[in-house]
């Protein structure tokens, strides 16, 4: 069922405020729109196309011109038109006036700018401040109110150098194809398997995708170039080629019989979660390399204070911790409760905190 519109405003906003919270999600009541709804809606102004901030179902999807093809790519035949707009030019919904600028995130992810009546609210989505290859560099935007995700809002979140990282991931293809042994690597689908893609030295070897990646290369490749060549696991005929391949699949590949074609293998698992001991015993895999689509620590800090907001939303990931230390550094800060996820991993989450997750 397509909802309208949502007043059933929840606790811990104010009337008034450019944006609400409601049962179905972030609402802007001047505008008529949701930003990333939770429940399929009239109007939804989208962040980025992964599946805890794109609803399938909705009649109207707005987002970023880089995110076109992979929201396609992820919308499917659910019916909804799908409009788009280039970063920083702002578009005028019902007097409201909308930008998107961009999350660092992942191809075509966007922070949404609201402006309505001289207050300035920005949606942070998920975003991070490191640039790589395969999309848009974060951009700061000056905001009143500021909304931020916090996936990973602890102080023992501070990533090394994507560099390094990539440095780590080829000497580790390099050795296992030198003992013909195919390296498998797991990174979600959309986003992070494509920096993996993009990122390594692709001269040591073939490199062999799941299905489910090879799809979203191919919405990729449709906005830029920046991905190596690939081959669809299933149209591989010289099974050769596997001695030496590096093979970028999902996590939910891992222990299936899809990955048990290759043969001898080793396998690695990328994320933010690797940071913390135990996250690789987790998902059962040799090797755990440290990288995350995700804003660390210290740079969530920089970017709240840098916003210059006088009000700030934490959500997904250690919210109450996060809006807690905001606090005590002066800057009025609440968490909300929304169905945003981020990266999930529970036993680093117990692990990080000491506690354990619900």
């Amino acid at each position: 069922m397509i909802r309208a519109s949502a007043h059933d405003t929840l606790a811990g906003v104010s009337e008034g405020d450019v944006l609400t919270l409601t049962s179905d999600g972030l609402y802007c009541p001047a505008g008529g729109f949701h930003i990333d709804p939770w429940q399929p809606v009239a109007r939804a102004v989208v962040t980025h196309a992964h599946a805890d901030h794109l609803r399938w179902g909705c009649k109207a999807y707005l987002v970023s011109a880089e995110a076109e093809h992979v929201t396609r790519a992820r919308v499917g035949n659910s019916g909804g038109v799908i409009e788009t707009a280039p970063y920083d030019q702002p578009v005028t919904i019902n007097g409201v006036r909308v930008s998107f600028h961009s999350a660092g995130h992942i191809l075509g992810s966007a922070q949404i700018r609201v402006e309505h009546r001289g207050q300035v609210w920005v949606v942070s989505g998920d975003y991070k401040t490191e640039h790589d290859a395969t999309c848009s560099p974060f951009e700061l935007v000056k905001c009143h109110a500021f909304i931020t995700e916090s996936t990973f809002g602890l102080p023992i979140y501070h990533w090394p150098p994507q560099r390094e990282v990539f440095e780590q991931i080829n000497a580790w293809w390099r050795d296992n194809a030198a003992q013909g042994r195919a390296s498998v690597i797991y990174g979600y689908a959309l986003g992070k398997a494509q920096r993996i893609l993009a990122g390594v030295d692709a001269s040591i070897g073939p490199i062999i995708t799941h299905g489910a990646v090879e799809s979203m290369n191919r919405a990729y490749r449709l906005t830029n170039n920046q991905l190596p060549t690939t081959q669809y696991a299933s149209d591989v005929t010289d099974k050769k080629l596997f001695r030496t391949a590096l093979v970028v699949a999902p996590p939910s590949a891992n222990g299936s019989s899809w990955v048990r074609r290759f043969g001898d293998f080793t396998t690695a698992f990328t994320s933010g979660w690797m940071q913390i001991r135990g996250a690789r015993r987790r998902r059962a895999v040799d090797r755990g390399f440290v990288l995350s689509d995700h804003v660390d620590w210290p740079s969530l800090n920089q970017v709240v204070r840098d916003t210059g907001a006088e009000r700030v939303w934490v959500t997904h990931g250690y919210s109450g911790d996060v809006a807690r230390w905001f606090n005590e550094q002066g800057i009025r800060a609440q968490a909300i409760e929304t169905r945003y996820e981020g990266e999930r991993d529970d036993v680093a989450v117990e692990e990080a905190t000491g506690e354990e997750s619900d």
